[in-house]
């Protein structure tokens, strides 16, 4: 049996909080066989399952009473194996001779231990793929480095706490790394993208050939995570030039006839990615929903041009994009509001507009909120990434970040006529101060006076993106200062740090995360805060 209790995590979300490892694989076996019809997401972490919920199709409150029910009926130990994955190794790892002295062993015998147990994958976070493997034959307990390095080669094997686990892709990371391995750990065109998905068993066999590789570097006094800045190239266009910032060469898409509708990029202003409404159910390999800030807006922009509302639109931060049309299109801009021009003259947002071949659109710099959405009629066509064309700028899932030169892709327009009416009345985005209504978070009781958060005036910091937007304010005091084991995490947590100041999780937030949730942004509130700048004032209500 497992002593389960449930914890709130906004309005469409719970935990199922547990005991321990043991039993989190019980419950989350439990929960899986016997998950109803809206039902979304389980994720599995250290001592909890988070339970996502479409409350359309399954009301919380029923959804809670299934979920502690099934996983009381759990029994430890139980859980059906998951299959066997084999890993060639090279022990080759930068700190595999300073992980060995500090745990008292040599870096042979660390190595031989590491392949001879065998491996679970108790949950996945942290990065699409990235497993976090337990073993009963594992006997050490390995501290994180102080200094996390800014970047870990994908392939790359280490130790933290009483985990092992495998980096799929380039990525930050403090783990300590003793080998590596050239499998691929996550394929989002596969049918199961994640080769080390949630009960998975893992056995590490070190290849002949060892030491492949050269050791990565030891971090240097001073570097810091700094999460993926860009997608990994997967092009929603064709592209000449050369890489900026992002995971690997971009190339041209020669089954592309050049005849397809399109538009070139001239200018791509502060930032702008293709955008749909996401991939909801994949957390549990440790994909974030991603998509739209401002989903409402996303909707609006593409009905006003006739398209279905969830197709892909260019999301534009700040403004400053400048395209050109290739053919004859019909477009629509919604969301944030700033000048708008179509060669040279003035036109207006939330309108549907027809953009001749050869003409310029400039989105200027806007003076309200903080995202536009450009619809185009036919929608941006770009290949599907677990079935969403969104940009994930910390997963990396989905086309890079649009730049200078790029050849936008335009789909078939679709059936239903171009609406001779806007779908609702619009006015600029309230950006000085946001009032956004706050659902209960699950650890709300960590910290002395909840109240606090809602009498305080926040600023949102400079640092504010796609992943979060740190706030501004005073200090939340806890009373608890102990560390939380990593949990499930959703669009809208507000994470608090030790600096005991909140970070709002957006839609490309972890899926996962070590900092107590004290609320959650309602669903509603999502959409607002998209449109949130740097200096914005918000007050939090009660939900």
């Amino acid at each position: 049996m497992v002593t389960a209790r449930a914890l709130p995590m906004g309005e469409r979300a719970f935990l199922v909080e547990v005991d321990g490892l043991d039993e989190v694989l019980a419950a989350h076996a439990a929960l899986d066989a016997t998950r109803p019809d809206g039902v979304t997401d389980l994720v599995p972490a250290a001592r909890t399952v988070l339970v996502r919920v479409d409350p359309r199709a399954l009301p919380l409150a029923a959804a809670r009473s299934w979920a502690l029910r099934a996983a009381a009926d759990a029994k430890p130990g139980t859980a059906a194996a998951g299959p066997l994955v084999e890993l060639d190794i090279d022990y080759d790892g930068a700190d595999l001779d300073d992980t060995a002295r500090l745990l008292g062993v040599t870096a042979d015998e660390l190595a031989r231990r590491h392949a001879e147990a065998e491996w679970r994958v108790a949950f996945t976070g942290f990065a699409p793929g990235f497993g976090y493997l337990i073993s009963e034959d594992w006997p050490y307990d390995v501290p994180r480095l102080e200094s996390p390095r800014t970047r870990v080669p994908a392939g790359s094997v280490g130790l933290a706490g009483v985990f092992s686990g495998a980096y799929p892709r380039d990525t930050p990371g403090g783990w300590r790394l003793i080998g590596t391995t050239s499998a691929t750990l996550f394929d989002p065109a596969a049918a199961g993208p994640a080769l080390l998905a949630p009960g998975a068993r893992v056995r590490f066999r070190p290849s002949a050939d060892a030491g492949r590789s050269a050791p990565l570097p030891s971090p240097r006094s001073g570097d810091i995570a700094d999460a993926g800045r860009s997608a990994q190239d997967r092009p929603a266009f064709a592209r000449s030039g050369d890489l900026g910032e992002g995971d690997g060469d971009h190339v041209q898409d020669a089954v592309t006839p050049t005849s397809r509708a399109a538009l070139r990029v001239i200018e791509p202003g502060l930032l702008s990615t293709v955008q749909d409404l996401g991939r909801p159910g994949a957390a549990s390999i440790g994909v974030a929903v991603s998509g739209a800030l401002d989903r409402t807006a996303l909707r609006t922009a593409n009905r006003l041009v006739g398209n279905p509302e969830g197709w892909a639109a260019i999301e534009v931060t700040m403004g400053g994009l400048r395209a050109v049309a290739e053919a004859d299109l019909w477009f629509a801009v919604a969301g944030a509001w700033g000048p708008l021009r179509l060669d040279g003259h003035a036109v207006d947002p939330y309108e549907a507009h027809a953009w001749p071949a050869g003409a310029e659109l400039h989105l200027d710099w806007f003076a309200h909120g903080a995202r536009a959405y450009l619809a185009v009629r036919g929608g941006i066509d770009a290949p599907d990434a677990l079935g969403s064309k969104a940009t994930d700028l910390l997963a990396g899932l989905g086309p890079a970040a649009l730049r200078a030169g790029d050849r936008v892709l335009v789909g078939d327009a679709p059936p239903t006529p171009i609406p001779v009416a806007p779908p609702q009345s619009w006015g600029a985005p309230h950006d000085d101060e946001l009032e956004l209504a706050l659902a209960p978070g699950p650890r709300a009781d960590w910290f002395a006076a909840s109240t606090a958060l809602f009498d305080a005036v926040w600023t949102v910091s400079g640092a504010a993106d796609r992943v979060g937007a740190r706030l501004d304010g005073p200090e939340l005091a806890r009373t608890r200062t102990d560390e939380l084991p990593s949990e499930g995490m959703v669009p809208g947590a507000l994470q608090v740090p030790p600096s005991g100041r909140p970070t709002i999780l957006l839609a490309d937030g972890p899926v996962t995360g070590g900092y107590p949730v004290i609320a959650v942004l309602t669903d509603t509130s999502l959409d607002l805060v998209a449109q949130a700048r740097p200096g914005t004032r918000i007050r939090f209500r009660h939900a």
